[in-house]
């Protein structure tokens, strides 16, 4: 028989594996290019991706969101944090994108105007059939306003 505290390490083992495996899914999720790790790293390290995925800050508001994180305990140094908002600004800045094969469905409803319910059509249609290769296919997802995609086709990358 395990006893109650063999039981209760293996559940808190479990539950962070889970945990790191979950934060592991979402930093792929991220878009490629210089600083990725370091936000996988250092961002989702606290909280969710799709916390800052649906933000198009400027460069001096992800400084200032940046050095907020930092304050509460985020661990970078100064080069790491000119990093981190290189990347943010790239891909999460003014004018950037939605990544729609990767996009969550709340960077999907503030960047792109969807209601919640087009939103999580658009992303349980992903999950079921697979990347979407431009707008148009976007557009014929069920439960999704074709005008409202064809509206938004230049705010989508893919």
């Amino acid at each position: 028989m395990i006893s109650k505290t063999a039981t209760t390490c293996l559940l808190l083992a479990a539950a962070s594996l889970a945990w790191a495996l979950a934060d592991d899914d979402e930093a792929k999720a991220l878009p490629d290019g210089p600083g990725k790790e370091l936000v996988g790293r250092v961002c989702i390290d606290c909280h969710s991706a799709e916390s800052f995925r649906k933000q198009r800050f400027s460069e001096d508001e992800w400084w200032d969101k940046v050095g907020e994180m930092v304050d509460k305990g985020a661990k970078a140094d100064q080069a790491e944090q000119a990093e981190i908002v290189a990347y943010l600004v790239r891909h999460f800045g003014p004018g950037s994108k939605v990544r729609v094969n990767t996009a969550p469905e709340n960077e999907v409803t503030v960047v792109l105007g969807f209601t919640a319910d087009e939103s999580k059509a658009l992303v349980a249609y992903r999950a079921d059939h697979g990347a979407f290769k431009d707008w148009s296919e976007v557009a014929k997802v069920p439960g999704v306003d074709a005008k409202k995609v064809e509206g938004q086709k230049d705010k989508m990358a893919f």
